[in-house]
């Protein structure tokens, strides 16, 4: 029996049945195996409208497929076509194919005429397209005397075509004679017809050589009217023309060049109709004349123009819809307007249908008793008329089969049989056309077989879908089954898609998606079963993309294109400019990254794209390179655009509009995108919102707009400067109302009482109302219960309260808009809660494990969820450290509180202080407050180490004893045991000498410290014990006294000599302070207090200033070492002295006299008389004066700063020589009074050193 027909695409359920597909015997893309006994099937056929080449053979294709393989034959215009009588007509063998032979005799005429092909076999016979066969035609231009054409300037004018008819149609173009197209624009055009239009003439259109051209593609010949001379002429020399005899015909005409508005060339009149069929291109003309020349507009009266398939051609002057239909028809209107008028004329669009498809009827594989259907459904204007054939005979006179009813479009089959095997033929034909399909009926009964082959190995990108194929046959069709993995694991998942065809489909892919997959095909005759395999491979990705680039002509630029890939592919990496291959120029060269182009020019600009390929994927990147000129000087001035201007709205429907807008001057830099805002003037006025952005090539925009709103929109431009100041308002276009698109969002419902349910959400704005009247529809009902809902309607507020409801319980909550023109959508349903009550049980069970001195860790039981009657926040852990009865009258007892989030039952206490008692308490927490406590529990923490003693002072100093005083620590955190005192020596240099180590008693406060020695500085560390060990230490210094005369310190808090504090105040972030000024040998007391805080001083501390050393010191000067060291440094200067002088004496004797005759510098100066120094002298280069003692240097020496003389100073300049000894070799002559003080010599005595380094 046949099987239910499914869906084309059925998803699978993720449910208890596994991924079976059921589906019927009428599937288009049935394929019954070739070695199955099965009817013709027409595989290949030629066009039913087939122009042929005279020049070349007539070859009729007829190819069809079928077991046993079909014969052929033909019919010629309704008549058996004998081929075997035409020596010229040959069939391929094992073809239906006819081969003419014309080019060695014969005429392609002869053989015009309608052919049929029928392909038989003992299942039944196919039927070919009824094929008109018509050879090519490409006639001469008849000859015709083209008079010159002379007019005025500014006039219109209509150069006629009239090419002769071919077949095909020609090609029209115009050209001059050196075959270079003629230039066209809004002015000049060409029309349709072929024709070529001035909507006013120019002296520039003067030439002797417009020319028509027809070209006949077909046969690849171009045919040529004669030249047409056109002279445009000015007023005077039309007149003089005129006075030459010319007649009134043999020129274009004498009307006036002023300026004039718009009048159509074609078509003429303001009406016309035009009919075209479904599925071409619509084409609509409209040129006219005028002066200026005119701009055309075009609209569709009632409705808008179809976005994607609308194109203005031969500069608007031609409209073109592409794959017309029905909707397309009605009138359009075309606009021609210039500044003196305007003038529309209006186009009656008829679209009829040639038969087109609705339900062709598909080939029918049926198993013997089966029933079955064909169904042949067409349309067309007017509608077609069905008729159905048998073999290719018509139905009403084929050979009655029982099993077979025919209901008008349909046949429909019960119990099949094998003689009910046959070719159905579907004819559906209108005045436009016909439409002709075979479908074949064929009974067979076979078990399943799977044609896909065997691991067949797929590779599908992440993320991707995979299609898995598994085509199969079988009679009765099999049913098939998919499985995935190796323990054969049916495919339950809702991810898979089963196709008709048995084709796997995952819609998005993943890594876990890889394995292998088996498709298993069942009917009652038997099972099959195949493996094919799924690897999923990592997406190609551009990880840096090019960039746009402004560069200036000449210069470099490069763009970057990095690629990350699969590891397991190969990608290649290809450039594109402006969608086309790059230039073949040696300026761009690519390498694995980059494309650079060197010396850019202005053919550089445009788009280039970064294309990776990989065989299974493609990802491309694109950047624009716009080049511009060199910076001129001044540079350009580059500006955000100026806003744009004349916007208008057109097209107006209830849910869109379409705007459209002139662009101001771009001020030098392109402009990119425009920005489309609106203004909502009932609700929120004055509030601009962002509505579209479209690119900066876009002058028009079709916006969706909501109900309920009155729009107001503005346009602002960008360019890379930045955006514009924005347009000028639109005019405001009001929608209708409509029910409202959305509901209310963040919908809660939390209980404010114990008693009640606070159902809160978020209101819809005044433009999401869509309408006036806005309403909510607020619903609830128990979730665990079956109540049915409560709802009740409320304004438009954002709350509403239920009273009255059980405590804590979880309701079902929905809120839905409404307004004055319906409902919204049926809204999601929330849960929340009606209102807490505080717990009513305590935590039990609570231990205390005390893990260190400071630290303990609580366990707790939890506490029942009906007890807390609301959300568990936690539980929390009061805790207090017991007092004494006495020290509890003294203040109140401070309690802490730890908080543990969630459900947790157990917890740490740090900070506990050692040796204490302390008790506790648990309380669960929810959302309303705390529960009651549980019973306190009682600990204590072990001992700990003390803290530091309070205070630590050392009084009464004497020759070999100190006193320490001091005060228990303020924390003992447990029974003192004893204090240790360390202390050791610290010497004049403030080494440390041994350290000494005393155990005293925990029961005293004070120690004598005998038996040290006299003036001296020791250092005391000083702490208490208990029994977990020694604590933190004190140290101080103090100083025994020099002898039993030495002054004492004065004793610390006596009456007598007693002084005021003296204060200092010191930064907040210091920790030390130096204190200066003291007396020697004296005991000061100092304490730490906070500026502002009168509450806290620190405690007191006690410290000892050194003693005075007076009586021990001795004077330097006494000593007889330093007197012998004096004497000595003395006598040194002496003698260093008494060098000089002798130095100073020989300097006079070099031999320099020569140089200095030769070189005499007028500006040198006599000594002065007074002191024997050189007067001031100018530098030759600057003429600025140099103080005497000037030790500035110049450019070529060394300066006078690093040495007070240099050999240099006696030679010539620079160029002074040194033996290999250091010795000078410069000549030696001269006086001591004409001395120069050229260059950078200086006028200073020489010095010693120098003056060693030539004594002689």
């Amino acid at each position: 029996m046949q099987l239910k027909i499914m869906p084309k695409k059925k998803r699978l359920s993720a449910g208890k049945v596994p991924l079976i597909l059921f589906l019927c015997q009428m599937i288009s893309a049935l394929e019954v195996p070739l070695d199955l006994v099965q009817p013709p099937t027409i595989t290949q056929q030629s066009p039913k409208d087939y122009i042929i080449d005279p020049r070349e053979n007539i070859v009729i294709q007829c190819e069809a497929k079928g077991k046993p393989p079909p014969s052929f034959s033909w019919t010629r215009n309704g008549t058996h076509f004998d081929i075997d009588k035409d020596p010229l007509v040959t069939m391929k063998p094992g073809s239906g194919t006819l081969i003419i032979n014309i080019m060695s005799e014969g005429k392609a005429e002869t053989y015009e005429g309608v052919y049929q092909c029928t392909a038989r076999n003992e299942r039944g016979a196919a039927i070919s397209n009824n094929i008109v066969i018509r050879p090519s035609r490409s006639p001469l231009w008849t000859k015709e005397k083209l008079e010159p054409m002379i007019l005025q300037n500014g006039q219109p004018l209509v150069l006629p075509c009239r090419p002769p008819i071919g077949l095909p149609p020609a090609i029209i173009f115009w050209m001059d004679n050196s075959f270079q197209r003629l230039p066209q624009s809004e002015r000049v055009s060409q029309g349709l017809n072929g024709d070529l239009y001035f909507s006013n003439v120019l002296p520039e259109d003067t030439r002797e050589d417009y020319i028509c051209y027809a070209r006949f593609n077909h046969t690849q010949t171009i045919q040529q009217k004669q030249p047409i001379s056109v002279k445009v002429i000015s007023v005077d020399e039309l007149n003089d023309t005129l006075a030459a005899n010319l007649s009134d015909t043999e020129f274009y005409s004498a009307r006036s060049s002023r300026e004039r508005p718009p009048t159509f060339l074609t078509p003429e009149g303001n009406a016309s109709h035009k009919e075209e069929l479904r599925g071409n291109v619509l084409s609509l003309e409209c040129i006219a004349e005028g002066l200026p020349t005119p701009i055309i507009y075009w609209i569709k009266e009632d409705g808008t123009l179809p976005i994607n398939r609308t194109f203005y051609r031969n500069f608007k002057k031609t409209l073109q819809i592409t794959h017309v239909s029905e909707a397309d028809s009605g009138n359009y209107q075309c606009i021609a307007k210039n500044p003196l008028g305007a003038i529309h004329h209006t186009i009656s669009v008829t679209v009829k249908a040639a038969p087109y498809w609705i339900v062709a009827p598909q080939n029918l594989v049926l198993s013997p008793g089966e029933d079955g259907s064909l169904i042949c459904r067409a349309n067309g204007n007017p509608k077609p008329r069905i008729s159905w054939l048998t073999n290719g005979v018509p139905v009403e006179i084929a050979p009655d089969d029982p099993s077979r009813k025919i209901d008008g479009d349909t046949i429909i089959f019960s119990n099949v049989q094998e003689r009910s095997s046959a070719v159905y033929q579907c004819n559906a034909s209108n005045e436009y056309g016909y439409l002709l399909a075979n479908a074949f009926v064929n009974v067979l009964a076979e078990p399943p077989r799977i044609l896909t082959s065997a691991n067949t190995l797929y590779q599908v990108i992440a993320n991707s879908p995979a299609l898995l194929d598994c085509a199969f046959f079988g009679s009765p069709l099999p049913t098939i089954e998919w499985f995935k993995g190796a323990k054969g694991r049916a495919l339950h998942e809702d991810i898979y898609v089963l196709h008709e065809n048995g084709t796997l489909e995952i819609p998005v892919a993943q890594k876990d998606s890889t394995g292998t997959y088996t498709c298993v095909a069942r009917n009652k005759l038997g099972m099959a079963k195949n493996e094919v395999h799924l690897e999923i491979k990592d997406p190609t990705r551009i990880i840096k993309q090019p960039e746009y680039a402004i560069v200036q002509r000449g210069s470099t630029v490069s763009f970057e294109c990095k690629v990350k890939h699969d590891h397991t592919l190969i990608p290649t990496v290809m450039w594109l400019k402006d969608n086309g291959e790059l230039p073949n120029d040696e300026r761009f060269t690519v390498d694995k990254d980059h494309l650079a182009v060197t010396d850019v020019d202005d053919g550089d600009a445009g788009t280039y794209t970064c294309v990776a390929n990989t065989t299974l994927d493609k990802v491309s990147a694109s950047a624009v390179l716009s080049v511009v000129a060199p910076t001129p000087t001044p540079a350009p001035i580059y500006d955000v655009p100026n806003p744009p201007i004349d916007l208008e709205l057109t097209n107006q429907l209830d849910k869109s509009v379409q705007l459209s807008w002139t662009p101001g001057d771009d001020n030098n830099s392109p402009i990119t995108k425009f920005i489309i805002e609106y203004e909502d003037t009932i609700h929120e006025v004055g509030l601009w919102h962002h509505q579209a952005e479209v690119p900066g090539t876009q002058t028009t925009a079709q916006l969706m707009l909501s109900p309920y709103v009155n729009y107001s929109f503005r346009v602002t431009a960008v360019n890379n400067i930045g955006q514009s100041l924005p347009s000028k308002a639109s005019e405001q276009y009001f929608t209708k109302a409509a029910e409202p698109d959305t509901n209310p969002t963040a919908v809660e419902g939390l209980g404010s009482e114990p008693d009640n349910l606070v159902i809160t959400w978020k209101p819809l704005n005044g433009f999401e109302s869509n309408g006036p009247g806005l309403q909510y529809k607020v619903s609830w009902r128990q979730k665990d219960g079956d109540d049915e809902w409560t709802s009740v309607l409320v304004a438009n507020v954002s709350k509403y309260i239920v009273s009255g409801t059980p405590t804590f319980v979880p309701y079902l909550i929905k809120v839905q808009a409404l307004n004055n023109v319906g409902f919204a959508p049926e809204p999601a349903e929330v849960m929340g809660h009606s209102g807490e009550d505080l717990p009513m049980v305590a935590p039990g069970n609570v231990q205390v494990n005390v893990v260190n001195n400071t630290l303990a860790e609580v366990h707790w039981d939890p506490v029942p969820l009906k007890s807390i009657r609301g959300h568990l926040q936690g539980y929390r852990i009061y805790y207090w450290k017991i007092q004494s009865s006495s020290r509890r009258d003294k203040r109140h007892i401070e309690k802490k509180i730890l908080t543990f989030q969630g459900s947790k039952t157990h917890g740490m206490l740090p900070g506990l202080e050692p040796f204490s008692h302390y008790a506790l308490n648990v309380r669960v927490v929810n959302g309303k407050g705390e529960g009651p406590a549980s019973p306190d529990r009682v600990f204590h923490t072990p001992e700990g180490v003390p803290s530091a003693p309070s205070s630590l002072k050392i009084v009464n100093p004497s020759l070999d004893s100190l006193t320490l005083e001091w005060d228990p620590p303020s924390h003992p955190n447990g029974i003192l045991t004893e204090y240790t005192l360390k202390y050791q020596p610290i010497n004049s240099t403030h080494e440390l000498g041994p350290l000494l180590d005393l155990k005293i008693p925990a029961n005293k406060t004070s120690w004598i410290l005998k038996n040290l020695n006299f003036s001296t500085r020791y250092k005391f560390y000083f702490y208490a014990h208990t029994s977990a060990g020694p604590g933190s230490h004190l140290t101080e210094e103090a100083v025994t006294t020099m002898d039993a005369a030495g002054i004492l310190p004065p004793d610390v808090g006596a009456g007598k000599g007693k002084e005021d504090w003296r204060k200092e105040i010191v930064n907040g972030s210091r920790s030390f302070f130096g204190l200066k000024g003291l007396m020697p040998g004296t005991a000061y007391k100092v304490r730490v207090g906070a500026e502002g805080d009168s509450d806290f001083v620190s405690s007191e501390d006690v410290f000892e200033t050194g003693p005075a050393m007076a009586s021990r010191q001795v004077d330097i000067a006494t000593q007889g070492w330093f007197i012998g060291l004096m004497c000595a440094v003395a006598l040194l200067i002496l003698i260093l002295l008494i060098v000089c002088f002798i130095r100073r004496n020989k300097g006079g004797k070099y031999p320099v006299k020569e140089k200095e005759d030769a070189h005499a510098d007028p500006e040198i100066q006599p000594m002065k008389e007074d002191d024997g120094t050189f007067g001031e002298y100018s530098d030759a280069e600057d003429h600025k004066p140099l103080k005497k003692g000037s030790r500035t240097p110049s450019d070529r020496t060394v300066k006078k700063e690093d040495s007070d003389d240099s050999l240099v100073d006696y030679g010539e300049g620079v160029n002074g020589q040194f033996n290999e000894d250091g010795s000078f070799i410069g000549q030696y002559s001269g006086k001591k009074e004409k001395e120069p003080a050229e260059g950078n010599e200086s006028s200073e005595a020489p010095s010693p050193v120098n003056a060693m380094n030539s004594f002689v």
